[in-house]
């Protein structure tokens, strides 16, 4: 029969000698005397230790900076209980516990930080890794004293025949200025960070800051140990699967420490009223691109002096390609917190060793919903657009021929608080069969326009029986440079897809001032640079998808709430054609330097059109970003007009031939010549307004003109401060090719400022 469990308590021998915060002292006899180390917390200079030879004081034969802290080193002749500690102030008495080495010689034991975690999750561990993994021992370093981690612990193992020391911590030994580790927070795929508020720090539960901790443990402890395993208590080894245990493969490792990779884990759900366990987690995100880095070493090999960090031993580079794998348990580490709260649950899916893993700890875990998708006939194309409108009628025509001559059948339509003959055109076309026209329901729903209209047209059959979808804006034509520029051709281009993303193409007023009732694709035709890394959203995108059930909803750039388990069957290509990458599939909505193309379809995107229009639209406000003033900044950040592209053109014959056609309607005619006159009238009573009579001069003067051929050659933070941050001289003067400007901000803009996702 095994012995019993031996737990043993200690406490750290934290003090303040010479006014220095000490964490923890050890010493051992030595020839003639007593060898120390000595550990002091962060922030400690290594400067107040004096290594020179004093008179009846300690010898320091190290001082070293560890992790922010120091580590102390030292031999006294004198074996008397209080060591006499040489300081550039003085000589301090210290205290130095007797270290317990022996106690884990030849064995394979753990290093644990204990913060928040019960006794029941600790013996959990401790169980799964002595009877999987060998292991024979753990040092448990328990850094909250208050709630007795020991007594509860005692028989939960006590028929395991371990060694286990719990070690107290009598001073907090995290961040001081973190908040709790349990708070989401802290977790590393919280969704929505940006609108969290941080928890008030508390050094006694934040992320561990003391990691001199690791040196304390292997000098008091575990310096004669076979093996130790360095991982968190929210940390579980996977099953060996015919390797040997970690403790071997370390001690066989040429440097004698063994690589543990870690994934975060999570649980669909865990049921009500209970605490997480191990076998609760049984999912992990689809698009994990980050793993947590721990280690196993074998101190007789890679050497007492390579200190021991959190990720790391020094000094030893360990074969990632050998390393073990583990799983971090997320709902042990941050406990009373769903699944959704810690990580998207749109990136969560099962996953088999999960599975398998509960069943070995004998769990029963809530098991993540099965999803079908619905395979559309391969021949099916009929294709929708949903968007929102709010005083465009002037452009509704145009935009509606170009996009029904390239192939769109269907076109669903939400206008709110519209007075230039908007919605009067628009049941002109719904009488004629031509669009479906809904008031925005956006008042009743607590939303902002955009977001509520694509709410409400996920009821609507136009978009239950569509097979293509793709929300968009009536300044937004769809280019397609394959075949013969139709919807057919870019769908026959690539067969497979399920999803096509054409990335934004910003299209300038071509320095036109006077607003014109011709064709806005005829009239500008200068744009920005294809490479256009900045502004931040010059490159946003949106998505033609194909109604297959991966997705739950509508989204403003891309269809959204991915069903994760179907994640594998998103065929998503960019507009040349090339595959979206793993880590864009949830919830990107811009392109990238390595995702943006143009080789097949691109959207051209005229935000700004003429400077008179330009007056008009931003007296109207936005259909998302209802808060946002489009004013100089903006025109700035969306008039390029540096380059040329009038690859659109092409399409000119069969755009004409289909706007020509329905203006032929009289009542269509009539309704757009409304429109026409009351934007005219609009301008005119914004040009007799002195405050937007000044704004306009500055839009079309030669100054912006000049900017809003020059933005490729400034940095991020100038669009975020604006044109009046750029001096004349830069402005106004011509400057070499390739020349870069930018300023230095006061504060970063936030994540939030950022996501602008609707320009």
């Amino acid at each position: 029969m095994p012995l019993p469990t031996s737990l043993i308590r200690r406490t750290m021998a934290t003090q303040e000698p010479g006014g220095l915060a000490c964490l923890d002292a050890v010493s051992w006899p030595a020839a003639g005397g007593r060898a120390f180390r000595a550990f002091f917390a962060t922030g400690t200079a290594v400067a107040a230790f004096d290594t020179a030879l004093r008179d009846g004081a300690a010898t320091l034969t190290e001082v070293r900076d560890v992790s922010g802290g120091v580590l102390v080193a030292g031999f006294q002749a004198d074996a008397g209980p209080t060591l006499a500690l040489p300081l550039v102030d003085g000589v301090a008495g210290l205290r130095a516990d007797a270290a317990e080495q022996g106690l884990f010689s030849g064995l394979n034991a753990a290093i644990l930080i204990r913060c928040h975690e019960p006794a029941a999750t600790v013996a959990e561990w401790l169980i799964w890794h002595h009877r999987h993994h060998g292991l024979q021992g753990a040092v448990i370093v328990d850094r909250i004293l208050a709630d007795g981690l020991a007594d509860a612990l005692e028989p939960l193992i006590r028929d395991l025949g371990l060694v286990i020391v719990v070690l107290g911590a009598p001073v907090p030994l995290g961040e001081p200025d973190k908040g709790a580790e349990t708070d989401p927070f802290l977790a590393p795929d919280a969704p929505g960070k940006d609108r969290m508020t941080p928890p008030p720090p508390d050094p006694w539960r934040a992320p561990l800051g003391e990691m001199v901790i690791y040196e304390i443990v292997k000098w008091r402890f575990l310096a004669q140990a076979r093996a130790v395993l360095n991982l968190d208590i929210s940390d579980i080894l996977a099953p060996v699967d015919g390797l040997a245990p970690v403790f071997d493969r370390a001690l066989a490792a040429p440097q004698g420490v063994l690589l543990l990779i870690g994934w975060r884990v999570y649980p669909w759900r865990v049921r009500q009223a209970q605490s997480p366990v191990f076998g609760d987690h049984v999912c992990k995100p689809f698009d994990a691109a980050t793993a947590q880095i721990r280690w196993c070493a074998a101190p007789e090999v890679s050497g007492l002096e390579a200190t021991w960090r959190q990720s790391r031993v020094s000094y030893t580079k360990p074969d990632s390609a050998n390393g073990a794998p583990f799983y971090r348990c997320m709902a042990i580490r941050h406990p009373g917190q769903a699944s959704a709260v810690l990580a998207p649950k749109t990136s969560l899916i099962e996953d088999a060793a999960l599975l398998a893993l509960a069943g070995q700890l004998g769990h029963k875990p809530i098991r993540a919903p099965k999803s079908l998708a619905k395979a559309p006939a391969p021949d099916a194309s009929r294709t929708a657009i949903v968007t929102t409108m709010k005083n465009e009628g002037p452009f509704i025509l145009e935009w509606l021929a170009y996009h029904r001559a390239i192939g769109i059948d269907d076109f669903l339509i939400y206008t709110n608080d519209c007075t230039d003959g908007t919605d009067r055109m628009l049941e002109v076309l719904q009488a004629k069969g031509l669009v479906q026209h809904r008031d925005n329901p956006f008042r009743t729903m607590d939303l902002k326009p955009q977001h509520a209209a694509l709410q409400a047209a996920e009821s609507e059959p136009l978009i239950q029986n569509a097979t293509w979808i793709i929300c968009m804006d009536v300044d937004e034509f769809i280019n397609i440079k394959v075949g013969d520029g139709r919807l057919a051709d870019l769908y026959a281009a690539l067969p497979d897809a399920n999803m096509i993303s054409m990335t934004w193409r910003l299209f300038g007023n071509h320095e036109v001032q006077e607003f014109k009732d011709r064709f806005i694709t005829g009239q500008f035709s200068r744009c920005a640079p294809e490479l256009t890394r900045k502004p931040h959203h010059a490159w946003g995108f949106k998505t033609l998808f194909r109604k297959t059930g991966i997705f739950k909803k509508l989204g403003v750039h891309r269809p959204k709430g991915l069903k994760p388990d179907l994640w594998d069957q998103i065929h998503w290509y960019n507009g040349s054609g090339k595959p979206m990458p793993l880590d864009m599939l949830r919830n990107s909505w811009r392109s990238t330097a390595t995702t943006y193309g143009y080789d097949l379809v691109s959207l051209n995107h005229y935000a700004v059109r003429s400077a008179d229009s330009f007056l008009v639209k931003r007296d109207r406000g936005r259909v998302n970003h209802v808060d946002r003033d489009q004013g100089m900044n903006y025109w700035f950040r969306m008039n390029f007009n540096a380059d040329e592209d009038c690859s659109i053109q092409r399409m000119m014959p069969l755009l004409r031939a289909e706007y020509d056609r329905l203006l032929a309607d009289p009542d269509i005619r009539a309704a757009h010549d409304h429109s026409v006159a009351c934007h005219r009238k609009r301008i005119a009573e914004l040009h007799a307004d002195p405050v937007q009579a000044a704004f306009y001069a500055e839009l079309v003067s030669d100054r912006m003109q000049r900017l809003c051929r020059m933005q490729a050659h400034f940095g991020s933070n100038v669009f975020t401060a604006g044109p009046e941050v750029i001096p004349d001289e830069v402005a106004l003067l011509d400057q070499p090719p390739g020349f870069f400007f930018t300023v230095r901000l006061a504060a970063e803009p936030s994540a939030a400022e950022n996501e602008e996702a609707e320009a």
